[in-house]
């Protein structure tokens, strides 16, 4: 009897699931700081990867960089957002609500870091 075996998952989609992972609930990434962050490729690289294989990892703290929702993932997205406290900002007309990606924004930084030659406030803020 033979076995199903699933593909190996390339180490650059590796790295970008594990990425992905470690956003904080309540916070995201573009896929741009993404691929800045593990050092390779750009935001369609990252996009491509977590197209193919980002449905077991928290897809949707990794956005793009204007702070709209993934088209078709609105309703699932939203849950996920409202239930982690992510901030949003409402549109004009009352449609689907963006990321508001100035305060939701994540440096790659873990919360309580000490910043060299600083406090240990708020990433962007100034105490």
């Amino acid at each position: 009897m033979q076995t199903y075996e699933p593909p190996e998952l390339p180490e650059y989609a590796e790295r970008v699931l594990q990425a992905a992972e470690d956003i904080p609930p309540g916070r995201v990434m573009t896929y741009g700081d993404v691929a800045e962050w593990i050092g390779e490729g750009g935001p369609r690289q990252v996009g491509r990867a977590m197209a193919l294989y980002g449905g077991s990892v928290p897809w949707w703290r990794v956005v793009r960089a204007d702070g709209t929702i993934l088209p078709g993932h609105e309703h699932r997205a939203l849950g996920h957002y409202r239930a982690e406290g992510t901030p949003l900002r409402d549109t004009r007309g009352g449609g689907v609500p963006r990321l508001d990606l100035r305060r939701a924004r994540w440096d790659g930084v873990p919360e309580g870091t000490p910043v060299p030659g600083g406090d240990q406030g708020e990433p962007g803020t100034d105490g």
